[in-house]
């Protein structure tokens, strides 16, 4: 197969297609384990994990494996990303929640460590769904001078931020020393965040993309992206699958995606996506598709909250 092509960020390049682990219920298992190694020896070299996940271990132990077997030469080769949790988005507890994460891996550094959501959850829960009476306001300053003092140590070569609108994005810049160096956000034709990858251009911020294929079967999932008629006449006209439409539209547009799949035959057909285009109609095509977001974010709304309202959480960018 062809080899991913990757994109610079920080002092390092990120694979613009990525391996995401994220199933729901979040629970570790043989299969994620077999799921990862199988994508490694297809040519990934970019594994999205995260601690909430529950998928680092998995993750660490197929690392082992693929340089047991000499899929890999060394770690070098492959780009991990991992992201801090609510619950450990306090000053105090980023250092060592990453340090516990790189522990968990068997890893001596992330390639990028993301804050997974503007919020923070009383410590010590790693539950989803939450009890929304655990929601609290995040310092963003603090807990982002902390990620900063991560990188400063070498645990994380780059540095980023997860489900960020382009408000507090900029109210980050405003303090931050070390700008981050992704946001990974929802994106898929059924919600194409041109406001924000338009925003993020502009401050040499890179977009990754999460739920392509909009998440099925997961809390935040929606059947609209792969149930949409105009993908799919796309798809049988190029004599491709949807997915792989949608994937190759992700990467068109300079940004890159984490797509997951424990099913064999799907983790190598979203990676047959490198060495054909969309057409200038097609893609006009997808750019007329209505918007619709597949991941509301309520789980992070509530009256007593710090967001009240899902304009709140999102800044209006819904």
């Amino acid at each position: 197969m062809a080899s991913i092509p990757r994109v610079p960020i920080g002092s390092s390049t990120l694979p613009l297609l990525g391996f995401g682990t994220a199933v729901f219920p979040f629970a570790a298992s043989e299969t994620m384990k077999e799921s990862i190694l199988h994508a490694i020896k297809l040519g990934y070299r970019h594994i999205d994990a995260a601690s909430v996940y529950n998928s680092e271990q998995p993750l660490g132990e197929a690392i082992t494996e693929a340089l047991g077997l000499g899929l890999i030469k060394s770690r070098e080769e492959l780009f991990v990303t991992s992201k801090l949790w609510c619950s450990d988005a306090h000053p105090h507890l980023v250092l060592p929640a990453l340090s516990k994460t790189l522990k968990n891996l068997g890893l001596e550094y992330l390639d990028l460590y993301l804050v997974h959501f503007p919020v923070s959850l009383k410590p010590g829960s790693y539950v989803v769904p939450f009890d929304k009476t655990e929601l609290l306001p995040m310092d963003f300053k603090s807990v982002w001078e902390a990620m900063e003092v991560c990188h400063s140590l070498g645990l994380a070569k780059s540095i980023g931020v997860s489900n960020f609108s382009c408000k507090k994005l900029q109210d980050l810049l405003a303090t931050a020393k070390i700008p981050p160096a992704v946001n990974q956000v929802e994106m898929s034709p059924l919600w194409q965040q041109k406001k924000l990858r338009e925003f993020c251009k502009g401050k040499n911020i890179h977009v990754t993309a999460y739920s392509p294929l909009g998440g099925r079967g997961t809390v935040w999932g929606t059947n609209e992206v792969l149930g949409s008629k105009i993908l799919l006449e796309i798809a049988q006209a190029k004599g491709k699958t949807v997915a792989q439409i949608c994937l190759r539209w992700i990467l068109e547009q300079g940004v890159s995606v984490v797509v997951k799949s424990f099913n064999k035959e799907r983790i190598k057909e979203n990676m047959e996506i490198l060495d054909w285009e969309l057409s200038s109609e097609e893609s006009q095509k997808i750019d007329q598709i209505e918007q619709q977001k597949g991941f509301p974010g309520h789980m992070f709304v509530w009256e007593e909250g710090p967001y009240k309202s899902i304009e709140e959480f999102w800044d209006g960018e819904i």
